[in-house]
């Protein structure tokens, strides 16, 4: 094994080991996670995820406005979502199957934003449904044809919680809800929707952490891309 740890799968960068060799274990690289990290530190670990995985995509999320703009000028190709507050580097790999994220109000948008384009960089289709709230379900039932087409589904919701729920009596697609913490006060930062969530009367219904569009996003994109797979010539 080198000094550095690059024979034991990791790159020790000082500031960070970073994961070079967690591809090869689950079929994706690492991500960068920058809430807390210093714009050079983000760049930084970007810059040895690309060099490790030259032919991926590379995630960044939570980012600074100060980190945004130190990817923009390391990676002038660098997509970026300021909505999710999110940037991924290197090729975009080749779709396969599709994701469906569903919000149910645009307070929810940099959220789903953020699962949207994890499953872009992880590797699957996407598709974005907005807007599509209980409070007018007209809204939802409009767009059942595009839900039931999906591969899997991400169900973003605050106040309440109640949209997976609906979506999972609605349709038996694979589906993983993300509770928000949009809501007034009595919401408790999102704990109202994650506990509805939880306790969803439609089976199947799976959940992640308050605003974590990107464990969301993954577990989509791992679901669709395997699905693709499965599909009969």
């Amino acid at each position: 094994m080198t000094a550095d740890g690059t024979d034991a799968g990791y790159l020790d960068l000082g500031y960070a080991r970073v994961d070079t060799g967690r591809a090869a274990r689950t079929g994706d690289p690492e991500v960068v996670y920058g809430a807390g990290k210093s714009a050079e530190h983000t760049v930084g670990l970007l810059m040895a995820l690309t060099a490790a995985h030259p032919d991926r995509m590379v995630l960044a999320t939570r980012l600074s406005a100060d980190s945004v703009t130190a990817v923009v000028e390391a990676f002038p190709d660098a997509e970026v979502d300021v909505v999710a507050g999110a940037a991924a580097v290197g090729p975009v790999p080749v779709p396969s199957g599709m994701v469906c994220i569903v919000a149910a109000g645009t307070s929810d948008a940099w959220v789903a934003a953020e699962a949207a384009l994890t499953v872009r960089a992880f590797g699957a289709g996407v598709h974005r449904v907005d807007d599509v709230g209980v409070a007018g379900i007209h809204r939802l039932l409009a767009v059942r044809e595009q839900l039931q087409d999906a591969d899997c589904l991400v169900v973003v919701a605050g106040m309440e919680g109640a949209l997976p729920s609906v979506v999972g009596g609605l349709v038996g697609v694979p589906l993983v809800a993300v509770p928000t913490s949009v809501g007034y006060g009595s919401s408790f930062g999102g704990l109202a929707a994650l506990l509805a969530m939880l306790n969803s009367c439609a089976p199947g219904v799976v959940v992640t952490n308050i605003d974590n569009g990107f464990g969301a996003g993954v577990h989509a994109a791992r679901v669709a891309r395997r699905a693709a797979r499965r599909e009969p010539a």
